[in-house]
């Protein structure tokens, strides 16, 4: 029952509203089907399905909202949890910012669902870990890894007469090699809508490459260098960035696209005419829903175009308070890059560094986007296009868009997933120049 059709989902959350005494009612319907397995030292340790079905009503009277979610579908508990949200509503603090539900939308039918990876097994995942593992004892390194597999449906529906549905297929996949003295350690992460996008095996193939490479690594000085960041390091760099893409915070002052002496930075260049940067839910390599949680529509939109700011997201109370029309924040993230292979770009480097992963990335200075972090699972010197030796993990100091004013070159862009936010993003390697190293860390 976890995944309802299209027609049961509206069937059930019609049968809900008709409970509703508020003034205004929403509710939302969300299941879940799929399974996992874990691995570590080369040998599988946890496996499981998993499948839930979830419902929450949101009552409002005048500006007083309340919510419950229950997982029970009988008539009586259906009833029960409208009651106990309208119960709640009754004795809600008013919403200064409340905003009235939106009525009927008009919304195009997403591609982000997929029947092959709907139909993925616990033998479809035991033989994509499998290859992993294969790999990594033929290459004699020891392995720990993850991989889920989830398809889900969203609904909701108001007393507006708004209703909007999806589905959604998901895999991903994330590994660490390490060899058995601890001294090498790489990594390697995907995410698709496809399964047949997965490939397990070539994967584990490059964090074993980067685990046995970075052994016996060198110190060199910290201080200013070119860079290549991979795609999974350039998007850790870059996340806060995209979060901050908001009107507000920066009208209140409290991001870097913040004015001084008030207002936001719409319109302006603050970055090297080779960022563009969007979001696009019918993009073929990173399909998302086409609705928000609002249930607002989504469509193509520009964020930074050649540099410059183009959009900013506004609620609808901010937009409403400054007269402008909403934006809905970024359904998804997609730099454009260039045609370049990462060792095309490597190529072109008469000194410089590679970055495999960035993590432990930690916010300085919001206004400037300051972030503090450490390279980790495979760092390397290259010179004359030609990467020299391994050498030891730095803390580094920088802003990413600070970063992105000083972009050399981009490479070819590719879908990458940062597993502390389960968010996938379709980000090109970056040669950058002067990104500045403070210290060095004895971490592998």
């Amino acid at each position: 029952m976890a995944i309802l059709k299209k027609e049961e989902a509206q069937v059930l959350l019609k049968k809900v509203l008709g409970f509703s005494k508020a003034d205004e009612c929403a509710v939302r319907l969300g299941g879940r089907e799929g399974g996992n397995i874990r691995y570590a030292r080369n040998a599988v340790s946890t496996a499981g399905d998993m499948s839930t079905l979830e419902l929450t009503v949101r009552s409002t009277f005048g500006k007083r909202t309340g919510s419950t979610t229950i997982n029970e579908f009988d008539d009586a508990s259906l009833e029960k949890a409208v009651r106990r949200s309208e119960e709640l509503a009754q004795l809600a603090p008013e919403d200064p910012e409340h905003m009235p539900l939106l009525g009927p939308q008009t919304y195009q039918e997403s591609v982000t669902y997929v029947p092959a990876t709907a139909a993925i097994t616990p033998d479809t995942r035991a033989a994509a870990v499998a290859k992993s593992i294969q790999v990594s004892k033929e290459e004699k390194l020891e392995a720990a890894g993850f991989l889920e597999n989830s398809t889900t449906f969203e609904a909701m529906m108001n007393s507006k007469g708004l209703f909007a549905y999806n589905t959604n297929t998901d895999v991903i996949f994330s590994v660490t090699t390490r060899n058995q003295a601890g001294t090498g350690s790489g990594y390697a992460a995907r995410g698709y809508n496809d399964i047949s996008k997965l490939d397990t095996y070539t994967a584990t193939k490059i964090a074993a490459s980067k685990a046995n490479g970075s052994a016996d690594a060198k110190a060199i000085e910290p201080g200013k260098y070119t860079v290549i960041l991979e795609p999974v390091a350039a998007a850790y760099m870059m996340e806060n960035m995209f979060r901050a893409l908001d009107a507000r915070n920066a009208d209140e002052g409290r991001s870097f696209m913040s004015k001084p002496g008030g207002g936001n930075r719409l319109g302006e260049q603050l970055m090297d005419e080779k960022v563009t940067i969007y979001s696009d839910p019918f993009h073929p390599e990173l399909p998302v829903s086409t609705w928000n949680n609002e249930g607002a529509p989504l469509e193509k939109i520009s964020w930074i175009e050649k540099g410059t700011v183009k959009n900013l997201a506004y609620s609808r109370f901010w937009a409403q308070k400054k007269g402008v029309k909403p934006v809905p924040g970024p359904s998804n993230i997609i730099m454009e890059g260039g045609n370049a292979s990462l060792e095309e770009l490597i190529k072109s480097t008469e000194r410089g560094i590679l970055v495999s992963r960035l993590w432990y990335i930690r916010m300085v200075d919001p206004q400037t986007l300051l972030l503090t972090g450490l390279t980790r699972d495979g760092t390397f010197y290259i010179e004359n296009g030609v990467i020299k030796h391994p050498i030891k993990n730095f803390r580094f100091n920088e802003s990413p868009v600070i970063m992105l004013n000083n972009v050399e070159a981009l490479g070819k862009p590719e879908r990458t997933i940062s597993v502390e936010s389960y968010r996938s993003y379709l980000i090109p390697p970056m040669k950058l120049r002067d990104f500045t190293f403070t210290s060095l860390s004895d971490a592998v």
